[in-house]
């Protein structure tokens, strides 16, 4: 019989105050929530859209693709693509922009749309009620004013109240922005004020959830030098679903002219790599920001600049932001060949790796972590998601099929 050295009731009162630290880093970090994250944010000014945006946003999209880019030997030659992918990206992405252009938009009341009278705001609100509603997209919703102002806030949570109200509550997949946040208290301010609406509305606790956008220095360190967005986090009550990114009033806040304000600048990768390890494990999710090079104008302009807009989608892909904002329609085009790029250069290593993990053959030449084949899995359900492949091929590449590869991003025991 073996022997020990340690007293068993000793070493359980040495280890006693574990269980707390472990219940509350689980409940801390509960990991992925499992359902699609779009690949974008469209934003759109509430005094400019219609029934009709998300399918005016397409038609548009496929136009410029249609002028621009008409073959796929041309949109793989402006975007430095692999012969290999020309076809397939070349034809998914029309797909997408025949039938899904828009996974997720954004109403905005805030920079987009400047200050208006408050009948003309009260008006595009109860507006924007309907349309979320009516357009039954994936994710829609609002992006309010700011709380840097009594004005501001006001105002803000005038047209919040609105549109929840005219709603009824929110609709299916409904998101809601929250910019230039600088302090918790102001994130506390607005978990009152959301859990005041739901009482009024008679909805559950906590059906209301927000993103925050990080734009502002003082959402990354404080006045003090302490870390903001975990208490950032923490003061939203398990109510912030996103971390948004905003690159323009970060760059503009960090001192930056206006030629070097862009999601390249190394400033923005100090707060993006702030917001990745702020919000990893916590079910928070990323989104990158916008790029203003508008793909408008002659060919040779469009082609610069959804050349500079497919670099800095994939960029953010490898970064581990899965997810940004666009800003025109024509910039779709160049959203889903990156994306789509990204996913199927790597399908098939990624499916061979993910197969020799469940094997657990000794023939791979990586030995993966259950880490690692967590990601390799979420990798591979997000590219069904977006449409970069369909289940069936993710499943000819490693084998399994959604709920498979959903087990292994939950890390369930096989």
């Amino acid at each position: 019989m073996a022997r020990l050295s340690l007293d068993p009731a000793r070493l359980a009162a040495a280890t006693s105050g574990l269980v707390a630290v472990d219940a509350a880093r689980a409940a801390r970090y509960p990991g992925d929530p499992g359902t699609r994250q779009p690949v974008h944010t469209c934003y759109v000014p509430a005094d400019g859209v219609d029934a009709g945006t998300p399918a005016a946003w397409g038609a548009e999209a496929l136009a410029a693709l249609d002028e621009h880019a008409p073959t796929p030997g041309v949109l793989a030659s402006v975007l430095d693509l692999p012969d290999e992918l020309a076809e397939p990206v070349f034809t998914r992405v029309r797909a997408k922009l025949a039938t899904e252009p828009v996974e997720d938009l954004r109403v905005d009341f805030e920079d987009g749309y400047g200050t208006r009278a408050d009948e003309v705001e009260d008006a595009d609100a109860l507006r924007a009620a309907d349309l979320v509603r009516a357009w039954g997209l994936a994710s829609a919703g609002i992006r309010v004013k700011s709380f840097d102002t009594p004005a501001l806030l006001g105002r803000g949570l005038r047209t919040l109240d609105l549109v929840l109200t005219a709603a009824g509550g929110p609709p299916p997949g409904f998101a809601l922005t929250f910019p230039k946040v600088t302090a918790p208290e102001q994130v506390e301010a607005l978990v009152t004020v959301l859990a005041l609406l739901e009482a009024a509305l008679g909805l559950d606790a906590r059906t209301l959830r927000f993103e925050v956008q990080i734009e502002t220095t003082q959402a990354v360190i404080d006045a003090e030098g302490r870390f903001t967005v975990p208490r950032l986090i923490t003061a939203g009550a398990g109510r912030v679903t996103g971390l948004h990114f905003g690159t323009y009033d970060y760059t503009a806040a960090c001192g930056l002219g206006a030629g070097e304000q862009h999601l390249a600048h190394a400033a923005c990768d100090f707060a993006r790599h702030a917001m990745q390890v702020g919000s990893a494990g916590t079910g928070v999710r990323l989104s990158d920001g916008s790029s203003n090079r508008l793909p408008v104008g002659s060919r040779e302009t469009v082609h610069g600049n959804w050349r500079a807009h497919h670099d800095l989608v994939r960029r953010s892909l490898r970064h581990g932001f899965f997810q940004g904002w666009d800003l025109h329609p024509a910039q779709l085009v160049t959203r889903y060949a990156a994306v789509y790029a990204h996913h199927l250069s790597s399908a098939a290593a990624d499916g061979r790796r993910l197969a020799a993990y469940v094997a657990r053959g000794s023939g791979s030449a990586v030995l993966d972590e259950p880490a690692t084949a967590a990601a390799l899995a979420l990798s591979l359900r997000r590219s069904v998601d977006c449409g970069a492949l369909t289940a069936a091929e993710v499943a000819d590449h490693c084998g399994l099929d959604m709920d498979g590869l959903t087990a292994l991003v939950d890390r369930e025991p096989r």
